[in-house]
């Protein structure tokens, strides 16, 4: 399989339950919820992405023919001659779309603990040492139990509460970025306050202006 990477980078998680926690982030190509263009943003399912997950041709790398090869890459970004167990984070665009068991064990014979990121509408590989799913209202969840439910906050058509039934260890609400994001974190530090069992994520990264 030839997997197509956006970016890798290193970096700290700047959200959820592992906030603060060093990481290599693999950053997939592709989304089966919007397509990355603008122009077709009003008609995706999911209509809120921050994220450039959009790979070209034109780009000098991004394309791995084999998981020893992207598991290398991978590694590679992962300073030398530093402590603790090595974290990758499995993002995109969807990263499932790619991801696959083959590619989870590489990562492994290279000491990486696997996290990923998801939408939840797709069925993910064996391995996987974290998965924190991202609900979409309009998107159908496949998956129902995990180590993290991070729903972003609001989303018309849809309460926190109907995920509560679910088989996650941690449920965190993260106000939805824009223009009205002040707005959305105060009603989410409320929704929180209210209901405790949901904790607050803030996307610290973008506060102290890292990736």
């Amino acid at each position: 399989m030839t997997y197509t990477v956006k970016e890798i980078f290193y970096t700290l998680q700047g959200e959820g339950a592992n906030t603060g926690r060093a990481a290599v982030f693999c950053r997939f190509a592709g989304c089966n919820l919007w397509s990355g263009v603008e122009r077709d943003r009003t008609n995706a399912v999911c209509q809120f992405c921050d994220t450039d997950f959009v790979w070209n041709s034109t780009m000098d790398a991004g394309k791995f023919n084999s998981p020893v090869d992207l598991a290398r890459a991978v590694a590679d970004v992962w300073p030398q001659q530093v402590g603790g167990k090595p974290l990758v984070v499995c993002t995109g665009g969807e990263p499932l779309l790619q991801l696959d068991s083959d590619l989870i064990s590489a990562f492994h014979a290279k000491g990486f603990e696997v996290a990923v990121e998801t939408n939840g509408t797709l069925v993910p590989p064996e391995g996987i040492d974290w998965l924190c799913v991202s609900p979409k209202v309009d998107a159908e969840l496949v998956i129902t139990n995990g180590d993290e439910l991070k729903l972003v906050f609001p989303q018309e058509g849809v309460s926190p509460q109907s995920y509560e039934n679910l088989a996650f260890s941690n449920f965190y609400l993260q106000p939805m970025d824009g223009p009205r994001r002040e707005e959305y974190t105060q009603l989410a530090i409320e929704y929180c306050k209210a209901n405790p069992r949901w904790r607050l994520s803030i996307q610290v990264h973008k506060i102290i202006g890292i990736r």
